[in-house]
């Protein structure tokens, strides 16, 4: 009898996780570059048919996974997280600071006090000391010292800053008389990554790639993906996830109608013909 109640109760946790999912891709509607997350729903009887042969129990032998609880069978639960990593639109803004990247695998690397990162948000300037930063103060890495923290220095009575389709920056100083002369100072480090769903979001637009798989980021700076003028918006579309949180809200009610009608009826009824059995 309480099958039923387990299986109301997974799937009303499963909802609460996915309500907490919609409700931070709404909150991130505005965020450059953010890419929303989803989660996949499953139940245990699939999951527990694809593993049993690799069951954590004595011997790991089919006949251990006997002793597994079967009222569990069909008990609703988020089996993946994942990161829908699609482009956003593109948002004209004519600052030569601001870059959007045009490949969807293609990523800035950024010095952050916890280790290199990786993001899509373009949205840089340059610091009191001229450095090339983020939104966050991170400094932007250059693509010869993206191993060693090379960052990019501009000298900011620079005139006029230009970046090109592969990352390279120039400027021309217009109080020369060589005015027409784009000097070249350094180059943005463009990457990507062989197997990009190893990338592990850490907080709103900054992504990291495990330590054993640096081996799979490459440079891409040749592949002309930068797009300077330009800043790449969320791509959360809100008339949907607005429909998944009306959606998401309307399962929750149902799942708690159940639960409660479980608890109140057809346990009652059940102790109430036991005790008359009695």
């Amino acid at each position: 009898m309480q099958n039923g109640f387990y299986n109301a109760t997974g799937g009303m946790v499963t909802q609460f996780n996915r309500l907490d999912v919609i409700s931070n891709n709404l909150a991130n509607a505005n965020t450059n570059a953010f890419k929303r997350d989803d989660v996949v729903i499953g139940d245990f009887m699939r999951l527990y048919e694809e593993a049993k042969h690799e069951l954590p129990l004595e011997n790991h032998t089919r006949e251990s996974s006997k002793f597994l609880n079967r009222t569990l069978n069909r008990v609703p639960i988020v089996v993946m997280e994942y990161n829908d990593m699609s482009i956003g639109s593109f948002n004209r803004t004519e600052n030569p600071l601001d870059l959007a990247l045009s490949n969807q695998n293609a990523f800035f690397a950024i010095q952050t006090p916890n280790g290199v990162r990786y993001t899509r948000d373009g949205s840089f300037s340059l610091n009191d000391n001229g450095i090339l930063v983020t939104k966050q103060g991170y400094p932007v890495l250059s693509n010869a010292g993206i191993n060693e923290g090379g960052t990019i220095n501009i000298n900011l009575s620079s005139n006029n800053i230009e970046i090109s389709k592969d990352g390279s920056i120039y400027v021309r100083e217009l109080n020369r008389a060589d005015i027409g002369e784009a000097e070249p100072i350094g180059e943005i480090a463009i990457v990507n990554f062989t197997n990009p769903k190893y990338l592990k979001k850490v907080g709103n637009n900054l992504y990291e790639l495990p330590a054993e798989r640096l081996n799979e980021r490459q440079s891409i700076n040749n592949n002309n993906v930068v797009l300077s003028g330009f800043i790449e918006k969320s791509n959360i579309n809100p008339v949907e996830e607005m429909t998944a949180l009306i959606s998401t809200n309307r399962l929750v009610d149902m799942y708690s109608k159940v639960m409660k009608t479980y608890q109140d009826d057809l346990n009652t009824e059940a102790i109430t013909k036991l005790a008359q059995k009695g």
